[in-house]
């Protein structure tokens, strides 16, 4: 019985929201009808005209405190609108009646149970949404005590914000440390000191480390049976030790270069003595995968400081070694560092060798894969490009490939043009990016702008996609644009940076509105409180013209309808 009343309330309700959806205009002017014909025993005209008397006996102050509370409060509410607008992204109002008056007048729930029907799909793009905002680290990231340091020192500004630093030490403490690390004094040091706030106290943490290090320790077996002449050896260096002292106190590139030789030559060390235990049991599997990461990521580093340094063919060679010696790391992203050398180098067929290896549909993309990528297309055409020329004979195969090439790129991070073009300023980029975001764009162009600069035309035809088109957000060769990546940028990038934003939010209709509303009753306040003479004149012809067509209606009307069909009616 319940279910059955259930079904009809339902029922009477889809049937009262039918006839509101496609019957309103129906209902709007039977109202109408109802009113005109009843305006005798309603007494409407009468009402009407006490209206008009009333409204005739007040004085210009009213009009214009009226006008005053009227621009007033609409300007409180484009203060909250604008406030609400800017934190949430969207315009209250907007909400409200999107949430509330939508499923009245017919709109669907968002949050209604028919959408178990797509929740796998809805399950797929969350999880792409949460991948795509996902913080990389950047493989070309700065040395924070060569050149963040020095840009601090300089300029008085922090290059790098707190969630970046932090994040930095969560990746130390991830590929440095192990469980293990408490049986050697040097690691277990070395672990304190990596989750350390204070520079300084990081500092002097891998000074004590490798000072313990330097303690002689005598092994009570002999070198030759029934001998007495005891080995004396010293306690294997602590490459962790110099990687800190290389990144965080060392003011310029050699010195850091030097320290991550002797940095090398330790870490070298332990990573063979692991290698030839790492099967006797899990403990010992963890120490060596912790030096693998040690020694990968030294030469690495060694690898960038002699391409800062001028040396690009050996920083070439270093990079080749280790991606022959280590090919299934692939978290340090060497391919990047690779590809930027070989672009100073300016071997273009060895990019795209590299290109070919990693920019696989199956492989995550980056903003270096798809720019160079679109780089080296444009390169074929970019000195005989014209668009002029191509708007009239047709764009040949090559230049629709560059363009394409672009198109992709603009598409897979929409920052980059305007950095690579010069339309809003650099700053140093972070240690860790945003892949698609304003970040990336920043650690990308910071490097390739030299690149792009040095192939002739490439910027010219990058420029015809400066204006980024408002449909690419929706995805066609990527997925949709995650809404994620603002608040990442702004958490990764330092206060003083504007952060690009894409896609530009517009200010929604109920701002703007309140914004007109609030300054023309202001403005009315004021006319009326200066001229309340001259307005009143302004007010009566316009409230005349305004009306004029609808009494010549209600005169037509009248001629068809008397005023006497009501009485005829009750006598019926």
């Amino acid at each position: 019985m319940a279910e059955a009343a259930t079904g009809f309330l339902e029922q009477l309700k889809s049937c009262i929201v039918w006839s509101w959806t496609y019957l309103w205009t129906v209902w709007f002017f039977i109202v109408l009808f109802l009113v005109y014909i009843l305006r005798v025993p309603l007494k409407i005209n009468d009402n009407l005209s006490t209206v008009s008397m009333f409204l005739n006996t007040l004085t210009p102050k009213f009009y214009v405190a009226l006008t005053g509370t009227s621009s007033l409060i609409s300007g409180l509410i484009l203060i909250f609108e604008w406030w609400y607008f800017r934190k949430y992204g969207t315009s209250f109002i907007e909400q409200v009646s999107v949430s509330h008056l939508r499923p009245l007048l017919g709109g669907v729930d968002n949050n209604s149970s028919n959408n178990s029907n797509s929740s796998n799909g809805d399950s797929d793009s969350n999880r792409q949404s949460v991948s795509e905002c996902k913080v990389w680290r950047n493989p070309l990231n700065l040395f924070r005590g060569a050149e963040y340091n020095r840009y601090t020192w300089v300029t008085g500004r922090e290059p790098l914000t707190y969630y970046d630093m932090n994040l930095s030490a969560q990746d130390h403490q991830t590929f440095f440390t192990c469980d293990s690390d408490h049986l050697r004094p040097a690691d277990a040091i070395m672990q304190k000191a990596w989750r350390e706030r204070n520079p300084q106290a990081r500092i002097s943490a891998a000074h004590e480390a490798l000072e313990i290090n330097e303690i002689r320790s005598r092994v009570e077996v002999p070198l030759i049976a029934s001998s007495t002449i005891w080995e004396i050896k010293l306690l294997p260096k602590c490459a962790t030790a110099y990687i800190l002292l290389a990144e965080e106190e060392a003011t310029t590139i050699a010195e850091a270069e030097k320290l991550f030789k002797q940095a090398l030559k330790a870490g070298d060390g332990c990573y063979r003595r692991s290698q030839q235990l790492q099967h006797h049991g899990s403990q010992y599997e963890a120490q060596h995968r912790r030096d693998t990461n040690v020694l990968v990521y030294i030469k690495r580093r060694l690898a960038m400081c002699a391409r800062r340094l001028g040396r690009t063919r050996e920083a070439v060679k270093m990079m080749r070694d280790l991606m022959k010696e280590f090919p299934l790391l692939s978290m340090f992203n060497i391919h990047e560092n690779l590809l930027e050398a070989l672009l100073e180098l300016q071997a273009y067929a060895d990019v795209q060798a590299v290109l070919a290896k990693y920019d696989d549909i199956s492989l995550p993309k980056s903003a270096t894969i798809c720019y160079t990528a679109a780089l080296l297309k444009a390169r074929a055409v970019s000195d005989k490009f014209s668009p002029e020329a191509a708007s009239r004979r047709g764009l040949s195969t090559a230049e629709m490939n560059a363009v394409e090439a672009i198109h992709r790129a603009v598409e897979f991070n929409p920052h980059v043009p305007k950095y690579l073009l010069e339309m809003k300023s650099l700053i140093l980029p972070p240690e860790h990016i945003l892949k698609r975001g304003d970040s990336e764009a920043i650690a990308y162009a910071f490097f390739h702008l030299a690149h792009w600069k040095r192939v002739e035309g490439a910027l010219n035809l990058l420029h015809s996609f400066r204006m980024i088109p408002y449909p690419l957000e929706k995805g066609h060769l990527f997925y949709p644009y995650p809404i994620c990546t603002e608040t990442a940028d702004r958490e990764l990038l330092p206060s003083f940076h504007e952060v690009s934003v894409y896609p530009k939010k517009e200010l929604p209709f109920f701002i703007l509105f309140t914004a007109g509303l609030c300054s023309f009753t202001a403005m009315l306040a004021l006319l009326t409180h200066q001229f309340p003479e001259l307005m009143g004149v302004f007010a009566k012809a316009f409230l005349s013209t305004l009306f004029a067509p609808l009494n010549f209606v209600m005169e037509k009307v009248e001629s068809i309808l008397p005023s006497s069909l009501w009485h005829q009616l009750t006598r019926i």
